[in-house]
């Protein structure tokens, strides 16, 4: 499916407006797909899968700033290091840990993210409120001790329903969390059905796919 570029540059301007980033969310889409939105004008793109990005990357621009949106395994990270621009999905300390040994080894800052359970759903991954807050009361989440590797904010994904005034407070919590704990960061949150609410409460980063590629 074609990319829809009028949709794009909608986006791509209340992203402007908000001083805010746009993720293309490539994940299932073709290289020829991810070229036509480059030649357009955009660079950074989110990708899932670790295979699916290791096979994309070499046949793509060199300065496309490629974003790792999904769940990593710590053994999986060695493979993405050399390029990966941002790590969006960081939910252990034993993940960041090894971006921290993965970054020294070759010598390149990887950019991560803490991701913050804060949907109704239920999911594996990503801390609790509460959790987070004893891991930083803690230290164990300090930036000084993962010096490699640099934390530079949170993400989080709102719960799936039509609910708005839940799908906000969800993204009014993720915001009091990040100006708390890394104020003035990268705060990653909203999507293609919710990308607007999220940048009203505070977001700077949105992962948009299926209004751009269509729907997968």
């Amino acid at each position: 499916m074609a990319i829809d570029l009028p949709a794009y540059h909608a986006i791509l301007a209340v992203c402007k407006s908000y001083q805010a980033t746009l993720v293309a969310v490539s994940k299932t889409k073709s290289v020829e797909d991810i070229r036509a939105l480059y030649n357009a004008g955009q660079r950074d793109f989110g990708e899932n899968y670790v295979q699916e990005l290791l096979e994309k990357q070499p046949l793509l621009p060199a300065d496309i700033r490629w974003h790792f949106i999904g769940h990593l395994q710590s053994n999986k990270v060695k493979q993405i290091a050399p390029f990966v621009h941002l790590i969006h999905a960081v939910d252990s300390v034993k993940l960041l840990q090894e971006i921290s040994k993965q970054s020294a080894k070759y010598n390149r800052p990887i950019h991560c993210l803490l991701q913050v359970h804060i949907a109704q759903e239920e999911t594996k991954f990503g801390f609790d409120e509460e959790g987070l807050q004893d891991l930083w009361q803690q230290k164990q989440l300090s930036p000084e001790k993962f010096a490699a590797a640099v934390l530079a904010g949170f993400m989080g994904m709102a719960s799936f329903t039509d609910d708005t005034q839940q799908v906000r407070k969800e993204f009014q919590q993720l915001k009091t969390i990040a100006d708390q704990w890394l104020p003035g960061g990268i705060l990653s949150m909203g999507m293609s059905a919710d990308y607007q609410w999220a940048l009203e409460e505070g977001s700077n980063m949105i992962r948009v796919g299926s209004l751009l590629f269509g729907t997968r």
